[in-house]
């Protein structure tokens, strides 16, 4: 195989290929470092690369192949998002305020690098993590492969970008609030958050009263199944994807919220989407449940979210670096009374049993991603910050709910706007079910293949 085409390969094959011979760890990580080191000065996805240790981990990972050993992504290069922890580095979160160095891997990152994954970079995200696009004014914007002139979403921006440029394998992302889905759909990639603690985010607890999960983004189905199967061991999800039974599917176009629009395009994809599956031979129904959309909700979103970013600005060392946007939405946070944080978290409960109703008929849940395409760079720049926190609110409308109950969602490619911008539609499943997503998104992979069109831009 051409070593371009092994950069884009995705993470499954990649340990195949190198596992049978075909291609050695060192070509592979050579070759991802040397389209880093091409494309990653306008593209902006990588907060740091890790050059030397890459290249020393590959001829470790050669060395252990040759011996006959065998690792699930032994060889295998990966990226991670810069609010997972690396021993002896710090753990920036998007921001130049943290000084203080982490004494040991994160649990994610020792996984991976137990299963002979070799971590390339880290990848950017936006300051705390707060914004579904990847820019902050110190660190300039990451740009979307599929069109400079758009965002990669976020706030696991550099992760996307990083894998739909094939700059590496697969990324790891967190996602609070969409983190995860939010740039996947927006370059082209399928995006897992998982359930809530079925992977760990040691030395973190509770990141952000429990919203916060972690998740891997990648080219295919199998990709992301693959590295669950690392970071998630027990749960055979690699089995899941080629799994072949019939799904309830409930379909719904209604936001989290009322009157907010949604684009004709993104439209178009659930629906046709919702066509395909019931073609693959699914039960599919159009439903807009009302105790998906309790009033209460994105109120005590709000609550919870806000408090989160004043929270993370507390434990930095130097928050006074912070950009200014962010530093407001930390002090939005601040102003919150305490009773009104504590009565947002009491809702917790209700809301995951009103959502977790619809699964009592239904596997899957299937709605947008996004209220519409992926936004431009600096679209949002020139709002103040009350005014793009509820744009961004009604942008990611379908999202943040399944943080707030815990269910794993994923962002499943769907095409591609009259422009060339990725489109995508979301999946939801039962509490603990990230089966049932990999099984309807292998499906789905396996009958309109979105991986055999690249970014244009990124031989």
């Amino acid at each position: 195989m051409d070593l371009t085409d092994a950069c884009f390969a995705g993470a499954a094959r990649q340990a195949e290929l190198l596992r049978s011979g075909a291609l050695t760890s060192r070509a592979l990580v050579a070759e991802c470092l040397r389209r880093i080191d091409r494309h990653d000065r306008s593209l902006n996805a990588f907060r740091l690369v890790f050059t030397d240790r890459a290249l020393a981990d590959a001829d470790h990972a050669d060395a252990r192949l040759a011996r006959g050993e065998d690792a699930p992504l032994l060889g295998v290069p990966v990226a991670v998002k810069e609010d997972l922890a690396i021993a002896g580095l710090p753990t920036t979160k998007g921001t130049a305020a943290v000084d203080t160095t982490a004494p040991a891997d994160s649990e994610i990152v020792r996984r991976l690098r137990d299963a002979g994954a070799v971590i390339v970079g880290r990848t950017r995200m936006p300051e705390l993590g707060l914004w579904p696009y990847t820019e902050s004014t110190w660190a300039g914007a990451t740009r979307n492969p599929w069109s400079a002139d758009h965002s990669p979403g976020g706030s696991s921006g550099g992760s996307a970008a990083a894998v739909a440029a094939g700059l590496v394998g697969a990324a790891i992302g967190t996602d609070g609030a969409g983190s995860i889905r939010i740039p996947a759909a927006c370059t082209g990639l399928f995006g897992l958050k998982p359930q809530r603690d079925h992977v760990p985010l040691t030395p973190d607890r509770d990141v952000w009263d429990g919203l916060v999960a972690a998740g891997p983004i990648t080219r295919h189905v199998a990709d992301a199944a693959l590295l669950l199967d690392v970071l998630a061991p027990g749960g055979d999800h690699t089995a899941a994807v080629t799994a072949t039974r019939t799904l309830r599917v409930a379909v719904s176009l209604r936001t989290w919220g009322r009157g907010i629009p949604v684009d004709p395009e993104v439209r178009d994809a659930v629906l046709d989407t919702a066509g395909l599956l019931a073609d693959l031979g699914h039960d599919v129904t159009r439903v807009d449940p009302d105790n998906l959309h309790d009033v209460a909700g994105p109120a005590v979103l709000a609550a919870r979210y806000l408090h989160s970013a004043a929270t993370t600005e507390r434990a930095l060392d130097r928050p006074d670096r912070l950009d200014a946007r962010t530093r407001a939405v930390a002090a939005l946070g601040r102003s919150l009374p305490a009773p009104a944080v504590r009565a947002a978290l009491a809702q917790t409960a209700k809301l995951t049993e009103h959502a977790n109703r619809l699964f009592d008929d239904h596997d899957l849940l299937l709605t947008p991603v996004l209220t519409r395409p992926p936004l431009r760079v600096g679209e949002w720049n020139r709002r103040p910050t009350l005014a793009a926190l509820l744009a961004a609110a009604r942008m990611t409308t379908f999202l943040p709910l399944w943080n707030i109950t815990g269910n794993p969602a994923a962002a499943v490619p769907a095409g591609h706007t009259r422009t060339g911008l990725p489109l995508a539609v979301h999946l939801v499943a039962t509490t603990g079910d990230e089966r049932t997503i990999l099984t309807a998104a292998g499906q789905l992979e396996r009958a309109r293949p979105w991986t055999d069109r690249r970014p244009p831009a990124y031989p």
